[in-house]
């Protein structure tokens, strides 16, 4: 009696076992935008998509519509509910082989919200600040506003699932750590709307926009299609593995040596005796393209001949030259100090105590730029030579240069397996597995890492935008974007600029249908590419939805350039978005423009506001031609409508620009 006891509890056991694994195995699933405190959009289908065992039913209820699908071979089942009034809260059920109830779920306005680190950046960081944002946190307690993150991810194949923790309700708790310019946008327009407003934010710093594009959108670019058809036969761990990334790292290093040595001659750059005579000579630090170099990439070398105290021999140094953009391999006295294969990471080395001597020594530094800006470019003080804190050699100033290989004859460096910036695979990871959850529309603020190839954003921007909606079969839905925002030094003479150019790719964007642009030229901040005033940044974003999608009669522009006639010695300029008038604010005269004759050479000009017209001229110009206004990446510039936004950059010439040939040696 005891043996068949036991042997039916563990027979009992057994199918316990079986029931529950087969119970697992059979399991609903849904993608994690599926879940407690949700939004689905009002008044359009609404599409509810997951996994359950091959064949099974599933049956899915939200209010009074009930809806029913057939999972298939691959076990994937898909339903649409009719198109519902904004409301809630209302419960979410599916069913099947076991039953998953979503509870406090709205129906609303839904926002996805994409692109680098200005709509990444959280009101909360350790790299960022957020103006008031203590307050803004603290005050963050919105319960029809719900908030939705996707983490970082990349994949060279479209993904199923995206990783999150799911839809939170908006409190100081879950705000912190959303994008700062999405919450701001996002609480404008529930407070204006007076319905529920999801946003959804999928968004990586520092990265560029064909990244957030499909392969096959990027196939149609001669540029880019062979990366992607190479990305899409090639595994992911060969992509992302640290060691054949090192491997192509040193073999990409050696092909580089052996070019420049080869057009240094002999006698090397870096050597103490080496005549540096003949080299013109540049002020730093600064951007080389300000300095006589506008759109040269590839290797250029500085050199400078100083002094040694004699205080400093015999004792161990440390070389200070701030941010450098890109590459840099930093000399003394012949013999390399230091390397640093990254963008605007500040270069602090050590000079050993046997290469210090009194009296002349040479500090030499190549560096390799890959697009748009290149060189030292940072504050004066930072660049020195300390024994310590307070013993220093200033190291601003006159230094002696040569621009070498161009990039067109050099092997571009492999990226990183860190690096999110190859085609398609953000796109692949964070966007593809986000549709089709209904949406209204997107925001977008992105565009500062592919300013050196400003050119081809023509055509990759409006690529990425026209990509987004067929995947999502919505139509032409609103994409509104971010027009990059001021920063860095500003110029004292008219230059050509890449950000300038890159700001001219988002205006001409607005060609598409249902796009729309808020200008923050008059926002940022010259020491931080992360300016802190994101209220306004949103602000502006929901002052176009509220116009372009909610069909409210609000201004939502600034002035936009219409056309230009030439009167004699003068131009007259006129304006879109300037019917109430056009000012500058506390009555200053206008700055930020610039005329041209027909020598393309730019000087500052007078500007004087003539009814809803701008006259512009300058006396060193008689013949004037062309009219530039906040061409630079921070302008001094402050013409503005009376509505109190600011006008967009422009110029009236359709002269070479700086970043037409930058894309042409571009590596993934």
């Amino acid at each position: 009696m005891r043996n068949d006891f036991f042997s039916r509890l563990c027979s009992a056991t057994a199918m316990l076992v079986i029931f529950f694994a087969g119970d697992l195995i059979a399991q609903i699933k849904l993608p994690a935008m599926f879940s407690d405190n949700m939004v689905l959009q009002q008044q359009m289908k609404i599409p509810v998509w997951g996994t359950a065992p091959a064949g099974s039913k599933v049956t899915v209820q939200l209010q009074q519509q009930m809806k029913t699908a057939k999972a298939n071979a691959e076990g994937k089942w898909r339903v649409q509910f009719d198109a519902m009034a904004a409301g809630g809260p209302h419960r979410l059920t599916v069913m099947g082989s076991d039953t998953i109830t979503f509870n406090n779920v709205m129906i609303g306005e839904v926002w996805l919200c994409s692109g680098q680190s200005n709509m990444e950046m959280p009101l909360v960081s350790t790299w960022a600040k957020v103006d008031n944002f203590e307050q803004e946190v603290a005050e963050a307690n919105f319960s029809n506003l719900r908030l939705f993150i996707v983490k970082r991810a990349k994949s060279t194949k479209p993904l199923a699932e995206v990783e999150s923790a799911g839809w939170k309700v908006c409190d100081p708790a879950s705000v912190k750590d959303f994008s700062a310019t999405a919450y701001f946008f996002g609480r404008h327009l529930q407070q204006k709307l007076g319905v529920p407003v999801g946003l959804m934010q999928s968004a990586w710093g520092g990265t560029v926009v064909e990244a957030w594009t499909s392969g096959a959108a990027l196939k149609t670019m001669p540029d880019i299609a062979d990366f992607v058809r190479a990305l899409e036969t090639t595994t992911r761990d060969s992509i992302f593995d640290p060691k054949i990334f090192e491997a192509k790292l040193a073999e990409w290093y050696r092909d580089l040596e052996a070019k420049d040595a080869a057009a240094q001659g002999p006698r090397g750059w870096s050597s103490t005796a080496y005549d540096d005579f003949a080299w013109p000579a540049m002020n730093l630090p600064q951007k080389w393209e300000a300095a006589g170099l506008p759109g040269f990439d590839g290797l250029l070398w500085y050199r400078k001949v100083i002094e040694v105290p004699a205080a400093f021999a015999g004792a161990a140094l440390t070389l200070e030259l701030g941010p450098i953009d890109d590459y840099d391999w930093t000399y003394f006295n012949g013999v390399q100090i230091g390397a640093t294969p990254s963008y605007n990471a500040p270069r602090r080395y050590t000079v050993p105590s046997e290469l210090v001597r009194p009296g002349k020594n040479v500090i030499a530094i190549r560096v390799l730029d890959t697009g748009g800006d290149g060189g030292l470019y940072g504050r004066a003080e930072q660049l020195k030579l300390m024994k310590d804190s307070t013993t220093t050699l200033a190291l601003a100033g006159l230094w002696r240069y040569k621009a070498g290989l161009t990039l067109q004859e050099l092997p571009l460096p492999p990226s990183a397996p860190t690096s999110p910036n190859r085609p398609t695979v953000l796109y692949n990871a964070m966007i593809a597995p986000l549709v089709p959850y209904a949406l209204r529309g997107a925001i977008w603020y992105q565009g500062e890492s592919n300013a050196g190839r400003a050119y081809q954003y023509r055509e990759l921007f409006p690529l990425l935008i026209k990509d987004w909606r067929k995947q999502w079969q919505q139509g032409e839905f609103p994409f509104l974007f971010v027009q990059l925002a001021n920063y860095r030094a500003q110029n004292a003479e008219p230059v050509e600029d890449d950000w300038a150019e890159l700001r001219e790719a988002q205006a001409m964007t607005l060609a598409l249908p249902n796009t729309g642009m808020a200008v923050t030229i008059d926002i940022g901040d010259a020491n931080d590419i992360h300016p802190g005033n994101k209220q306004e940044v949103g602000n502006r974003l929901a002052l176009n939805a509220r116009a372009l999608v909610y069909g409210e009669k609000i201004a939502y522009s600034g002035p936009k350039y219409k056309a230009m006639k030439i009167e004699g010695n003068r131009i007259r300029l006129s304006f879109e978005h300037a019917a109430e008038g056009l000012m500058t604010k506390n009555g200053e005269e206008l700055r930020g423009f610039a005329v041209a004759g027909a020598d393309k050479k730019f000087v500052w000009a007078n500007a004087k506001i003539e009814g809803n017209t701008i006259v512009v001229s300058a006396a060193s110009v008689a013949q004037p031609v062309a009219v530039r206004y906040a061409w630079s990446i921070n302008p001094a510039c402050n013409l503005y409508n009376n509505a109190g936004l600011p006008a967009s950059p422009f110029r009236t010439d359709n002269w070479p620009e700086v970043t037409r040939t930058a894309h042409a040696n571009r590596s993934y």
